[in-house]
Formats: C-alpha cells, sequence, structure tokens
C-alpha cells in the first residue's frame, strides 16, 4: 500500500472508516462503513459525495488548440462554446480507444481535458506527442487540482448553501468558476450515476475543506460519502462506459454503443477512415445490455457469453442492480444477438446461464 498514490482526501476517507482498495495504482475508498447497497440507494434518493481526485486534468492552450482537439478527437469540439463541456474519446488509427474523457472549452483557446486516473501519465504522453506540428502547449494539472462529485437529487439544494454561484442557471453538461466555501472552484454538471450532480474543481489544499464543509452542508439532507463500489453500479445502471470494461485499445467506439460520438462528417479526424469503414461493412458485434433470468445467476465482468458450447462475447461489466433487484449486466456479442429480447447464455460456474437482452440504460431518472 506504501507505494499507492493519494487523493489530498485520503486521510478524511480513512477517519470516515473507509475500507480502502487498490484502484488503477491509487488508494481509494472502496465503502464506508454506510455499505455499498446504502450508498447506492442514497445517490439515487438523496445525496451522495465522492472523491474523484485520482482524476486527470490536462491542459491544452494556445492558437492552434481548437483545430487540434477537434482532430484529435472524434466529437465535435468545433460545436463547443464558452463555458461548455462534452464527452469524447482518445482514439487510434483503429477507432479503438486509448481512454475517454470529457473536454471543458474555456476559450478557444484553452481547454481543460479530465481522463482516467490510470491513464494520466499515458495520456499526457500520447496528447503531447500527437500535438507535433500544432501551436499548442499541454499541461499535466494532475496533482495541482482536486475533485469531488456531489451526485444526488438533493445535490442542488446541498451545494447552492456554500457557494453565490446560481447553480439552477448552470445547464446540464456545462460548467463556471466562483467561490465553493471561500475557496475559488470550478463547478460543472455532469455526473457519472445518472443522477443530477455537481463537481467542483478545487486546489489540491483545499480538498479537505471543501469534501468537509459538503459534507457538513449535507447531513440534514440524507449526504453521505460514498465510494467506488457503488460508483460502479450507479453508472452501470446508467450504461455509462467504463475505459478496462465497454473501452478498451481492441473496442471501437460504434461497437461500444458510442457512435453517438463519432462524427464523420466533421472533417478528418484520428481513427476516422477506420471507423467509417467499420461502419460501412456493418457491425459484427455490438454492446447489448442483459438482465439474468435466474435470481441465483451473477454475471461479472470478462465472464463468456457461449452459443453451442463456443465462445462468442464476454460481458464487459455485470452486478447486481440494487435500483432494479435484478442481476444486470452489458456484453460484446454477435450483432444478431444485441437485440432487445433475444436470449444469451453466459458461462457461470459451468453452467451455461440463460439472460435476456434489454433496453438500456436499464435507468434513466425521471
Amino acid at each position: 500500500m506504501a507505494d499507492l498514490k493519494k487523493t489530498p482526501l485520503n486521510a478524511a476517507h480513512r477517519a470516515l472508516g473507509a475500507k480502502m482498495v487498490d484502484f488503477g495504482g491509487w488508494d481509494m475508498p472502496v465503502q464506508y462503513p454506510s455499505g455499498i447497497i446504502t450508498e447506492h440507494q442514497a445517490v439515487r434518493t438523496q445525496a451522495g459525495l465522492f472523491d474523484v481526485s485520482h482524476m486527470g486534468e490536462l491542459r491544452v492552450k494556445g492558437p492552434d488548440a481548437l483545430k487540434f482537439l477537434d482532430w484529435l478527437t472524434p466529437n465535435a469540439v468545433t460545436k463547443l462554446v464558452d463555458g461548455q463541456i462534452h464527452y469524447t474519446g482518445f482514439l487510434t488509427e483503429l477507432g479503438t480507444f486509448v481512454d475517454d474523457l470529457l473536454i471543458y472549452r474555456e476559450a478557444a483557446d484553452d481547454f481543460l481535458l479530465v481522463v482516467n486516473a490510470g491513464n494520466i501519465e499515458k495520456d499526457f504522453a500520447w496528447v503531447k506527442e500527437k500535438a507535433a506540428g500544432f501551436q499548442v502547449t499541454v499541461t499535466n494539472e494532475s496533482d495541482a487540482t482536486g475533485q469531488v462529485a456531489l451526485q444526488g437529487p438533493k445535490a442542488e439544494g446541498i451545494l447552492q448553501g456554500l457557494t453565490d454561484l446560481k447553480l439552477a442557471d448552470i445547464a446540464y453538461y456545462f460548467f463556471t468558476r466562483g467561490m465553493v466555501a471561500g475557496k475559488p472552484c470550478l463547478v460543472s454538471r455532469t455526473g457519472y450515476t445518472g443522477e443530477d450532480g455537481f463537481e467542483v474543481y478545487c486546489r489540491a489544499e483545499d480538498s479537505e475543506l471543501i469534501w468537509n464543509a459538503i459534507l457538513a452542508a449535507g447531513k440534514d439532507k440524507g449526504l453521505i460519502p460514498a465510494g467506488l463500489g457503488c460508483r460502479n453500479t450507479l453508472r452501470l445502471e446508467s450504461k455509462m462506459a467504463l475505459y478496462g470494461h465497454e473501452i478498451n485499445d481492441e473496442i471501437h467506439a460504434l461497437e461500444a454503443g458510442l457512435g453517438w460520438t463519432v462524427k464523420l462528417d466533421k472533417g478528418d479526424f484520428l481513427g476516422r477512415a477506420a471507423l467509417q469503414k467499420a461502419k460501412d461493412a456493418g457491425l459484427p458485434r455490438r454492446l447489448a445490455g442483459f438482465r439474468m433470468l435466474e435470481k441465483r445467476d451473477i454475471a461479472r465482468d470478462g465472464m463468456s457469453v457461449v452459443k453451442d458450447g463456443a465462445k462468442v462475447g464476454f460481458v464487459t461489466s455485470g452486478a447486481p442492480s440494487p435500483t432494479l433487484g435484478q442481476n444486470i449486466g452489458l456484453a460484446l456479442v454477435p450483432a444478431e444477438d444485441a437485440k432487445v429480447g433475444s436470449r444469451i447464455f453466459i458461462e457461470i460456474r459451468g453452467k451455461a446461464a440463460e439472460a435476456e437482452v434489454i433496453p438500456t440504460p436499464f435507468y434513466k431518472r425521471s
């Protein structure tokens, strides 16, 4: 554990009795004494507070920043306005993933890229390498930045008491800057849980003050700290991709169900030719959501999808759904088996367990 990276909130988690685990080289809370199901339900019905300071923040600035990022990623960066965010990916020439990320537009020559914790160094090197020939500077602001995510239907009411920013005026996938608990912050409204909520970015040294202030403000509103365990079940219910599961360097953006992030008509971008070819040829496999038909059967990440005794696909993510009371998952399967209503079979403890393909997202807030 001594070699693991620690967020600025590590001591705060331990003081709260969190169960800490190795998460991609980071010492992170998987759950608190409340437990994963309680934390999951709190986010769905009230609010949960997550430490996401392990995420990476890269800044791309310069006169070619807009042109560079529009070429580097498949979504249309040119459509963003100041204060807007979108979801996209770093793609290889094959259209597969180096990583997925959020792009925040501060100005036409200034963008903040938020990347996955386990890929920070890889992504930083990737962006710097690809920036050759463009008039941009690329800096890694990860170590200097803290981030907490307040998620749930009561999030706005809890956070509003700590800031003069008009949170109701921040639209979904937009951000602004202002003071939170007396500290300068960037506040965005995206979320990785399927619920409404806010991300608060701050200086690393201000993280614990902000964490404690939010917990105190939400104490009588049902807010509790939440760990990685419920973060995973929440994002699965909402069909949000996780790097290393639904996306990796062997799965391309179209078969991962992320075609909405790929703007083939915007002009050239890294991976475009491969994705256009894949689209024209038709996709032999697709990502499908499923529910297990037997309550005792739980599909887990990496399990094989089988047909006639042969492996034809695999589970990318699987877990019991606290919200639905069913065992659900996502699997990459032959396209003909990805249709809603199809039956697929997942190898669980040597048995071909039956599952039904169902619509996704599994959960969507009203």
